[in-house]
């Protein structure tokens, strides 16, 4: 993608901003009796940002705001999401309460940002709506303090399509943001997800990880592993393209073990050292596979038509069973790169999977049959 374009992309604001948002709104109503079509926020990152307002009306005493969230260009599951806030005075001078409301859940793992038993409000929007709260107190010169709870509308089936239930946050989703901006393309709710992961796994006490890249190399990974020894659910962590990230966050919360459990496609852009394994760069790759081939088989019209496969699937089905020594130097260039990104002692396993889900490569078996 060009300069050009990704500068066309539209930005959008996170769960975090619109829950301040209908936090702000509600208690300018409070005050004023009035709904307000938008609220100024104050980011994160020192930027303002001005939020429309969908809906604001008196609820049993209280005030009830909505906000549309907008992804941007960047669209998520949350996009499009209605989030709001039930807000009312208390008598606690400057105190802001937050809550969670349906549809945002509750934490229940350790290794998060927020402990077990809270609702899972970051404390990057917890800032956010405390500030907001106390902008609009001193505006109008109140000594009041503010009671706020969050809900996200049809949040609990929005949830199920997350990966929060394995994180250990039940009942709905996460508000969330560490700018309170959505950049177009920055995959920041995938890799949080990741970070996030990687330390409940660290907190639930697993010293070996299993990453793959999706829900299939997934399923196939909770199969082999479940019927070799058992792993807590939190040890299969999926990591979509984000290879070199992963590695660094494998350091950060010191996991000595991690098996890297993928498809061949995958294991070709993880062997280059790509730190991000999309599909792009695939002439490269079967570049840097023929190589392979010539140097294993010295055959040079196997070579010419891996150089020339339209897949890295096509050129699997040339190499597997046949000639296991192209695997084998796949799986050690994997282990290599892996090694290279993750900045600590982290002892690694390569696992690449046919497309049936049967294990074509593992480099344990590879070390058993070599020593």
């Amino acid at each position: 993608m060009s300069d050009r374009e990704t500068k066309k992309l539209r930005q959008g604001f996170t769960t975090g901003t619109a829950a301040a948002a209908a936090v702000k709104a509600a208690l300018v109503y409070l005050f004023t009796k009035q709904v307000p079509g938008s609220v100024k926020i104050n980011l994160l990152n020192d930027q303002i940002l001005d939020i429309l307002v969908d809906s604001v009306s008196p609820h049993n005493g209280l005030v009830r705001a909505v906000v549309v969230k907008d992804a941007g260009d960047d669209p998520d599951i949350t996009h499009r999401a209605r989030i709001g806030a039930v807000v009312g005075l208390t008598d606690d001078p400057g105190m802001v309460q937050i809550a969670g409301g349906k549809g945002v859940g509750l934490v229940t793992k350790p290794g998060l940002e927020v402990p077990p038993g809270e609702p899972a409000i970051n404390p990057g929007p917890r800032k956010m709506i405390r500030e907001s709260a106390l902008q609009v107190l001193n505006t109008y010169h109140s000594n009041a303090g503010v009671s706020a709870e969050i809900f996200v509308e049809n949040g609990e089936a929005l949830a199920e399509k997350t990966l929060n239930r394995r994180l250990g946050i039940e009942g709905g989703l996460s508000i969330l943001g560490t700018t309170g901006l959505v950049k177009p393309l920055s995959h920041e709710a995938y890799t949080a997800t990741i970070r996030s992961a990687m330390s409940v796994a660290r907190a639930c006490g697993c010293d070996h990880v299993v990453l793959t890249t999706g829900r299939r190399s997934e399923r196939f990974s909770q199969t082999f592993f479940t019927d070799l020894y058992e792993l807590h659910p939190e040890a299969f962590i999926q990591i979509g393209d984000f290879f070199g990230m992963s590695m660094e966050c494998l350091a950060e919360n010191k996991i000595p073990n991690a098996t890297l459990a993928v498809f061949f496609g995958k294991a070709l852009k993880m062997a280059q050292g790509f730190a991000h394994t999309h599909a792009a760069k695939s002439d490269l790759t079967m570049d840097w596979l023929s190589d392979v081939v010539k140097e294993e088989t010295g055959n040079n019209t196997l070579t010419r038509e891996v150089l020339n496969a339209n897949t890295a699937r096509h050129a699997f089905g040339m190499l597997w069973p046949g000639y296991p020594r192209v695997l084998e130097k796949v799986g050690a260039a994997m282990i290599r790169a892996a090694e290279r990104f993750c900045p600590a002692p982290c002892r690694f396993r390569a696992i690449i999977y046919d497309f049936q889900g049967v294990v074509a490569f593992d480099s344990h078996e590879n070390e058993h049959k070599h020593n």
